[in-house]
This record gives structure tokens, C-alpha cells and sequence, in this order.
């Protein structure tokens, strides 16, 4: 048998290392320093994007009011509502009564109301039947947000009104005129009768009465066909006198006079 000659053993297995370790270094990935890069900067930009919606941005035009307190015989009420681009999103009542069978009469009431008020975008609501006292409650501390709400867009109305003033004497005059011209929106004080409250808002342009309405009447019994009866009759001759200085009307008397008060007591607040 023929014997292999050391140098040449030396060569061959020289060249099977340097086979080798090019085999190895073709199959390793690449480590491109601007490939890194690439890679570390894209969870970075995820994350950016992720947290954009829950900074301010999510909650950008959307205001929260609470209304007053309203103490019942059972308890107080209070609402809290958000609003966004000007419309009633959420209803809260953040106090309620408890206690007893209370408990059962807000968790039967409040969500009825909450889900009305949205609806409703006023506080002209139904009172639910069985909880009375918290209904009634519930109506008196939204209305008294929306006034807050409302009284907040006139400041901010004003505020823009009087930043534009620096323009022509002309251009000026023309935005007063409009701004007098702008209907408001009063709700007078609740005036409590033997048989219910009633409460009533109008719409005031040019000085004059364009709309009067009972966001507050008594209900139950008999005294949803007298409201039935009476209100509207109230409501019409309040635009065509322009005054609280209306007729009651026959059969509701209580009712004529609660109203004749809360319509007073708007006007005063309109500037008469």
C-alpha cells in the first residue's frame, strides 16, 4: 500500500479549513449598521403612534359640568354631563338617594333619565313613575348644567367677539347688530304649586318673546290632562302678550299661576 507524503496531508486539510470557514461567513446575516438602525427606530414610531390617542388629543372638545345639588325628601340629586360639539354625549346622576327602598327607585330611575336626557338634549324629560321625588330632583340639577354650559358659551362668544373688535368701525357695527339680534334662551326659577312644579324657559329675539314653553308641569292623576290642557294655552298667549300678564286658564288654576311666576321670573332674567 502506497504511503500518503506529509505535505501533502498539510494542504489538503488547509484547504478544507479555509472551505470551511467561507461556507460559515457566507450563511451568518447581515449586520448592516443602517439596517440596525432601521430596525430600532420602527417599534419607537409604533409606540409614538399608540400613545398620540391618549394624550389630550382623544378628549380634545369635550367639556364635563356639574349641575347644582337639588335636595329632595329623599335625598340629593346631582347631575354631571359631557358635552361635545355642542351636544349632551353623557348623563351622570354622581348623587342620588340611598337607602332603603330608595336604592331601588335610583336604580330604577337614574338610568331611565340618563338615557332621556341624552336623547332629549334638554331637561325636558319625562319624570319616571315610582320615583317622583328624585325625578323632579334629577331635572332641576340638569337644568342647572345646561345653564352653566350655556353661560360658558356666551363668555367664550363674547370673548371671540371683543378679540375681532380691532377691525373697521363698519365691520364693528355690523357685529353688534348681529349679536342683539341673536336669540337667547332663559329658564326661569321652579315655582312649587299643590301639585306639582312647574318651570318654564323662553326664547327671547329682537325683545320679544319668539317661544315659551313648561320644561316643568305637573304630572300624575288628574293633573296630566289639566298640563295637557293648560300648557299650550299658556305657552301661545305668553309670545302674543309678551309678558307674564296672561289668563290663567279655567279648570288649572295652580298650574296658571306656577307658571305666570317661573315666566316672570325668566323675563326678569332676560332684562324684562
Amino acid at each position: 500500500m502506497r504511503k500518503s507524503h506529509p505535505i501533502r496531508r498539510v494542504v489538503l486539510a488547509t484547504a478544507a479549513t479555509v472551505s470551511g470557514v467561507v461556507l460559515l461567513l457566507s450563511l451568518k446575516p447581515s449586520s448592516d449598521p443602517a439596517s440596525a438602525s432601521a430596525a430600532g427606530a420602527a417599534p419607537s414610531a409604533a409606540a409614538a403612534g399608540q400613545e398620540s390617542p391618549q394624550g389630550g388629543t382623544g378628549a380634545a372638545g369635550s367639556s364635563t359640568v356639574d349641575g347644582d345639588a337639588t335636595q329632595t325628601q329623599y335625598g340629593v340629586v346631582q347631575v354631571r354631563l359631557t358635552v361635545a360639539g355642542g351636544k349632551i354625549t353623557q348623563a351622570q346622576a354622581i348623587q342620588a338617594p340611598k337607602g332603603g327602598t330608595s336604592d331601588q327607585k335610583t336604580a330604577l330611575s337614574v338610568p331611565q333619565l340618563n338615557k332621556e336626557t341624552v336623547a332629549a338634549q334638554s331637561a325636558n324629560i319625562d319624570s319616571v313613575s315610582g320615583a317622583t321625588y328624585t325625578s323632579t330632583g334629577y331635572k332641576q340639577s340638569l337644568q342647572s348644567a345646561l345653564d352653566k354650559l350655556k353661560a360658558a358659551s356666551a363668555s367664550s362668544s363674547a370673548g371671540s367677539s371683543a378679540g375681532s373688535s380691532a377691525g373697521s368701525s363698519a365691520g364693528s357695527s355690523s357685529s353688534s347688530g348681529s349679536a342683539q339680534a341673536q336669540a337667547k334662551t332663559v329658564t326661569g326659577q321652579v315655582a312649587q304649586t299643590q301639585y306639582g312644579p312647574v318651570q318654564v324657559r323662553i326664547t327671547v329675539s329682537g325683545g320679544k318673546i319668539t317661544k315659551a314653553e313648561a320644561v316643568q308641569a305637573p304630572k300624575g292623576g288628574t293633573s296630566d290632562q289639566k298640563t295637557a290642557l293648560s300648557v299650550p294655552k299658556l305657552n301661545q298667549e305668553a309670545v302674543a302678550a309678551g309678558s307674564a300678564n296672561i289668563d290663567s286658564v279655567s279648570g288649572a288654576t295652580y298650574t296658571s299661576t306656577g307658571y305666570k311666576q317661573s315666566l316672570q321670573s325668566a323675563l326678569d332674567q332676560a332684562g324684562g
